[in-house]
C-alpha cells in the first residue's frame, strides 16, 4: 500500500493550511481524515464544504447521523464510522440510534428506519432508485429536497470513506473507544 502523508500544518501544501488551523483551533487536533487530504487541496476544501452544506440541510441530528453512518457502515469505513460515533454523542444523539447503525439492526422508529432503508437504496443503486423506494421514502414524511439532500449527504462520504480505504488513515486516538469492525 502506498504511504500517504499525514501533514500538519506545517507540512500540508499551502492552499490546505488553513483549514488545518481551523481545524486544531477548533477541535484542538487535526483530524487524520483532515491530515490525509491535505495533500489535495481541493479534496480537503470540497470535503470541508460539502460537510458544512450537508449540516445545514433540512435534516435533524438524529438524520444526520443515520445518513451518515449508513453510509459509512455500507462502505465499511474503519475511520468514519469511530468518528461518526464520536460526532452523534458529541451532537447528544440517542446511543440506541448509533449501536442500531453500527451493528446493521433495527432503528427505533419506523421515520429513521426508512431513511436508512432509502440511504442505503440511493448507494447500492448509484443513484438509480426505482419510484416505488422514492414514494415510499415521501410516504415516510421526507419531502423532495431530502431525496436530494441524501445525495448530498452521500457525495460527502463517498470523499471520506474512499480516502481512508485509500491511505488506510489511521484511527484518532479520541475515536478508538469506538472502534468498528463489521459483524460476520
Amino acid at each position: 500500500m502506498t504511504d500517504f502523508t499525514i501533514h500538519t500544518e506545517e507540512t500540508a501544501p499551502e492552499e490546505s493550511q488553513e483549514i488545518l488551523a481551523g481545524a486544531q483551533k477548533q477541535m484542538g487536533r487535526i483530524p487524520g481524515l483532515y491530515a490525509v487530504m491535505a495533500e489535495a487541496p481541493g479534496l480537503l476544501k470540497s470535503y470541508k464544504y460539502l460537510g458544512d452544506q450537508f449540516g445545514q440541510s433540512s435534516f435533524d441530528k438524529d438524520e444526520l447521523t443515520v445518513i451518515w453512518q449508513t453510509i459509512n457502515v455500507e462502505h465499511e469505513c474503519h475511520y468514519c464510522v469511530p468518528a461518526h460515533t464520536a460526532i452523534a454523542k458529541s451532537m447528544k444523539v440517542d446511543d440506541a440510534i448509533t449501536e442500531a447503525l453500527r451493528n446493521e439492526t433495527p432503528l427505533p422508529n419506523d421515520r429513521l428506519e426508512a431513511l436508512r432503508t432509502f440511504t442505503l437504496q440511493v448507494v447500492r443503486g448509484r443513484g438509480n432508485v426505482d419510484d416505488a423506494a422514492v414514494q415510499s421514502f415521501l410516504e415516510a414524511g421526507f419531502t423532495k429536497r431530502q431525496i436530494l439532500e441524501v445525495v448530498l449527504g452521500a457525495a460527502q462520504k463517498v470523499i471520506s470513506n474512499y480516502t481512508n480505504h485509500l491511505a488506510e488513515t489511521p484511527l484518532d486516538e479520541a475515536f478508538s473507544p469506538f472502534k468498528w469492525e463489521r459483524s460476520a
